[in-house]
């Protein structure tokens, strides 16, 4: 079984930063993909951000140059560091890993989600 908790979110003004952190943990063997999705009120989940295992990243075309993700695969942990938010960033935020377990002595890829941290930018 694997859990992945995020932390970081709250309330902040138009301009200010966050930074958002996932940690995952249990039974993994490696993690590939890491990424960050966010919902707004009343609209579809959208991707923000993918951090490949080899650190490779693309973004939203609306949060480039603002945010950052990245990992630290010691710890099983990927971060979305968010500049400059502004009211339209107001969303639920949830992480999302492709994560391989070991099935016998075979690796096979699972997809596990956080419960979601809520980002407020004020106007």
């Amino acid at each position: 079984q694997v859990q992945l908790v995020e932390s970081g979110g709250g309330l902040v003004q138009a301009g200010g930063s966050l930074r958002l952190s996932c940690a995952a943990s249990g039974n993994i063997f490696r993690i590939n993909d890491m990424e960050w999705y966010r919902q707004p009120p009343g609209k579809e989940r959208e991707l923000v951000a993918t951090i490949t295992s080899g650190g490779s990243t693309n973004y939203l075309d609306s949060v480039k140059g603002r945010f950052t993700i990245s990992r630290d695969n010691t710890k099983y942990t990927v971060y979305l560091q968010m500049n400059s938010l502004k009211p339209e960033d107001t969303a639920t935020y949830l992480c999302h890993a492709k994560i391989l377990m070991l099935q016998g002595m075979v690796p096979k890829q699972y997809n596990y989600w956080g419960q979601g941290t809520q980002v407020t930018v004020s106007s």
